[in-house]
């Protein structure tokens, strides 16, 4: 009997070892945070020992463990009627509020799933349940696009599927059938999603055949390039719940199909050396020297390699390429851009990615609103249904909806 005990006692300590994790104070509910930082750790080793065994993609394996708990949770709202369509090729999901009798036309959201392209889904309970609520705040369109993922394709798919889905969505006679004013559009998303909301929004500005464009973007804590991951955020947060940097890095290599031998050497940017002649015209776009304010550059340095590893590029051209980069793109096309709304959190990083996009578009003389949140992590907006209900969720996604309510 004592052995039991003195055996429980080690597995509770190891537990608690393995869950506990040293978190800025200022971080909302820390301990559920901790938790569910260790559930998706214990799962993503799970999945990689399944990929090393060869017996199935990692990312396969997690994406449907991630999607059989998100059956699990529902948000009931039977006054949204709920339609799967098929637009240019590209599954999406329309959410469209009752029709009122006298109703004038009704604005509209085209929202693009987060999930570092490769996890989640237009119809997980996750981005189900938050644009069953944007419908019935907004009393709006939402239109959910459901790109592929990762790894059935790679990068530049997920951004065609995005881009045709919108402009299919943006045609007159589309907008007509769905009763939604063409002047009162917005193109958003979260993480991966914000990525492809940013770059369609891009390419649609620049499409001199589209007559109707977005009237906003809403970006949630975007990730938006790939040249240097020792950004101040990047380094404040590398061992962050939920989104380490080795994670994103890893996100990164599996969009471009690339190999994972390269990490390191991403890492520490050698990709975008000095002596990386293709890396050159885009240094001036991501000098967070002078895009980002004091109060997030604190005492953090550049790190800016000398020499470093051309081949990278050449192997992986993808890494300076805008349409996954939208932070590369020059001034011409930024001034291009609609009223923007950028949603960053502390605790991620990707932040100085959200805030120096803020400054670039601003500089460009584009209006910007950066919603900065002290307290909250990366993919907190999703987590708003038990058991990964996190008051950062509620809190985001109030302050963001409050946003289109406002400006749409």
């Amino acid at each position: 009997m004592r052995a039991a005990w003195v055996l429980l006692a080690a597995v509770a300590a190891l537990s608690a070892y393995y869950v506990y994790l040293p978190l800025p104070g200022t971080v909302s509910d820390p301990w559920k945070l901790m938790l569910l930082d260790a559930t998706f750790r214990v799962v993503q080793q799970t999945c990689h020992l399944i990929h090393y065994l060869r017996l199935s993609h990692h990312l396969i394996v997690l994406n449907y463990l991630i999607c059989t708990f998100d059956k699990l949770k529902s948000v009931s709202s039977e006054d949204i009627n709920i339609t799967d369509a098929v637009f240019d090729g590209v599954e999406v999901r329309v959410f469209e509020p009752p029709a009122k009798r006298d109703e004038r036309l009704k604005r509209s959201v085209v929202y693009i799933h987060g999930g570092g392209w490769a996890l989640a889904s237009a119809r997980t309970s996750l981005y189900n349940n938050l644009c069953r609520i944007m419908a019935e705040s907004l009393n709006a369109v939402v239109v959910s696009v459901e790109y592929r993922l990762v790894p059935e394709v790679c990068f530049p798919e997920q951004f065609y599927d995005a881009l045709r889905a919108t402009k299919h969505f943006l045609q007159p006679d589309v907008l007509a059938e769905y009763s939604v004013d063409p002047r009162r559009i917005a193109i958003s998303g979260d993480s991966a999603g914000g990525n492809l909301a940013a770059a369609v929004c891009q390419q649609v500005s620049k499409d001199e055949h589209l007559a109707i464009r977005p009237k906003l973007q809403a970006l949630i804590y975007p990730v938006l390039q790939a040249f240097d991951f020792n950004t101040p955020s990047y380094q404040q947060n590398m061992n962050m719940p939920v989104l380490p940097r080795y994670v994103m890095i890893n996100y990164w290599i599996d969009y471009f199909n690339g190999n994972y031998d390269l990490a390191h050497s991403l890492l520490i940017n050698n990709h975008t050396a000095l002596d990386v002649s293709q890396a050159f015209s885009f240094r001036g776009h991501l000098n967070w020297t002078s895009l980002l304010p004091s109060s997030f550059k604190k005492n953090y340095k550049p790190v800016i390699q000398t020499t470093g590893k051309a081949e990278i590029i050449q192997e992986i051209p993808a890494l300076l390429d805008v349409r996954a980069a939208p932070l590369l793109a020059d001034n011409e096309t930024l001034q291009l851009q609609p009223k923007t709304y950028i949603l960053t959190c502390e605790n991620d990083v990707l932040r100085d990615d959200g805030v120096m996009y803020a400054k670039r578009l601003e500089n460009a003389g584009v209006e910007v609103t950066l919603d900065h949140f002290d307290d909250c992590f990366h993919g907190c907006m999703i987590f708003t249904i038990w058991p990964t209900d996190f008051s950062a969720g509620i809190q985001t996604r109030n302050s963001y909806i409050k946003w289109l309510d406002e400006n749409l």
